[in-house]
């Protein structure tokens, strides 16, 4: 890829909306697989009391829109500004409190996985059925749409084109898997839990092509230093996955 091309990809720029300053990319069609669009706001007429506790608005008690759900709520009930980079805000937004929490937790993941994805680690990567594999470095794009694979050859994946991703671990019994749909708390072992992120399998499928293709991804076999940058990047990338997978359905 040319660098004229990925500077146009990762371009953003400043806009303002009803809720706020937001810094979106310069092209719709490159925005983050992990954003969220801006809700739209329940009109005025059709919130008379606060949609949280009841109480009735009028000139002391003001109505408020929470900035990631839309609906109406008093002071009291939507006091709180939590950052919300799902959405491109540049500063934290009001937030009711059930949507602060979601956001409050969501913190994690863009202050500290972001950066390790995004940093990437050396995995051994193996292509469909493939008996051999290549060492590679894998890491998510800056703008977060593409898995990037570096070694002797270059490899990118679109986020939207995966189908399954699943985590394996040691330490399970056999057969036993987690994927994006499961429970984070059963995973890192790096937190203190006993299984251990190994490798990734995901399907995903190429533009143009009918059938889904494989890639396997395993943390080095050095028992070291060398195996802990991927196992730290897969329980980023489990945590990535399991956002993206509750994004899909709000």
């Amino acid at each position: 890829m040319s660098s004229e091309v990925a500077a146009r990809r990762d371009a953003k720029k400043l806009v303002r909306s009803p809720s706020g300053l937001r810094m979106v990319p310069e092209h719709r069609a490159f925005g983050s697989p992990f954003g969220l669009e801006e809700p739209q706001w329940v009109p005025d007429k059709e919130c008379p009391r606060c949609m949280q506790c009841d109480t009735k608005f009028d000139f002391i008690t003001r109505k408020h829109h929470c900035r990631r759900c839309g609906r109406c709520f008093c002071d009291r009930c939507c006091s709180q500004k939590v950052a919300l980079p799902r959405m491109c805000f540049v500063d934290p937004v009001r937030q009711c409190a059930e949507c602060a929490l979601v956001s409050q937790r969501e913190a994690e993941f863009y202050d500290k996985q972001l950066k390790v994805l995004i940093t990437g680690a050396p995995f051994l990567v193996t292509f469909g059925k493939s008996e051999t594999s290549e060492a590679m470095v894998c890491r998510l794009s800056n703008n977060q749409r593409f898995l990037v694979l570096d070694g002797d050859s270059h490899y990118e994946i679109e986020i939207a084109h995966i189908s399954t991703m699943q985590i394996l671990t040691e330490g399970l019994p056999p057969g036993e898997r987690d994927t994006y749909t499961s429970l984070l708390e059963s995973l890192p072992a790096s937190e203190g839990g006993s299984a251990r992120a190994s490798g990734m399998l995901l399907q995903y499928t190429m533009p143009g092509a009918e059938s889904m293709t494989q890639l396997k991804l395993t943390a080095g076999e050095d028992a070291n230093a060398s195996k802990r940058p991927a196992t730290t990047w897969l329980v980023a990338m489990h945590k990535a996955a399991k956002l993206l997978y509750e994004s899909r359905d709000q």
